[in-house]
């Protein structure tokens, strides 16, 4: 990944999609992650997808749809403490693992899941 390139240029639609499902994949076995969604995943994995995109510099489709994602205040509703923060970031690095990309790509991914999770722990 040169200097110019996003990661959005690097990886492409396909393989956030693919981080999307795996990451969603681990939402439905890890009990408490899962207690924070409703029974249907699907439009939450909807959101996530588009976020991501958007977030790597791909289409801007979830502002365009969502407004801006605000995120620390869209999860105000959840109780976000340490450990829900770990099992998300272990969720999600989980499934960063199982996509194949360039690992200069996967640490600059991985460094902003950090920082993200890091910013939402609200409790």
């Amino acid at each position: 990944m040169n200097e110019f390139q996003t990661v959005y240029q690097a990886i492409g639609e396909e393989k956030i999609k693919e981080l999307t499902r795996y990451f969603y994949e681990g939402v439905e076995k890890n009990e408490p992650l899962r207690s924070l969604y409703p029974k249907d995943l699907k439009p939450a994995e909807d959101r996530l997808f588009l976020f991501l995109l958007q977030v790597f510099g791909g289409p801007t489709t979830y502002s365009e749809e969502r407004g801006h994602p605000r995120l620390r205040m869209r999860h105000l509703n959840w109780a976000i403490d340490e450990q829900m923060r770990n099992h998300w970031l272990n969720n999600m690095l989980t499934a960063l693992d199982k996509i194949d990309v360039d690992q200069n790509v996967k640490e600059l991914m991985m460094s902003y899941f950090v920082k993200v999770a890091n910013h939402m722990i609200n409790q």
